[in-house]
């Protein structure tokens, strides 16, 4: 399998584990919302270059493998998902109609390097769901 991209002058392998969060880590991912959002970010990402290679939306984060090539900022490229994300959701799921979507997403986000771990990432990722239900469950039983 090929790993290596192409730029005009170069070959790339860049790709970053990132996460973030709704405002006030609100559960505000479920529903229509989620089942639309993966493909809106996929799209998003595909408009700065980027592939989005593995995702998982959870009620209260989002945790993408991202292959960003180098000629763009990862702040560049997830700045760029979230606001526009953000402005489609007030839009079509919050009736907004300025649309200016400043009230979804909290500031900031996680990146770290994926480099050699790419696959305990991806599994990461895929089993992120089942994690987060293990632990509200012993949450719940401590109670």
């Amino acid at each position: 399998m090929k790993t290596t991209q192409s730029l005009s002058h170069s070959k790339w392998e860049c790709k970053y584990h990132i996460t973030w969060i709704p405002k006030y880590r609100k559960k505000t991912i479920y529903g229509q919302l989620r089942k639309n959002l993966g493909e809106v970010l996929r799209e998003l990402a595909r408009q700065k270059e980027s592939l989005i290679l593995e995702g998982h939306l959870l009620s209260d984060h989002v945790h993408m493998l991202v292959s960003i090539p180098p000629k763009y900022a990862v702040a560049q490229v997830i700045g760029y998902i979230k606001g526009k994300s953000a402005i489609h959701i007030a839009k079509n799921y919050f009736n907004n109609k300025n649309a200016s979507g400043h009230k979804f997403w909290a500031r900031g986000y996680h990146v770290s390097t994926v480099g050699r771990d790419e696959e305990v990432i991806r599994r990461y990722i895929k089993e992120q769901e089942k994690e987060d239900q293990r632990i509200d469950q012993l949450t719940i039983d401590n109670m």
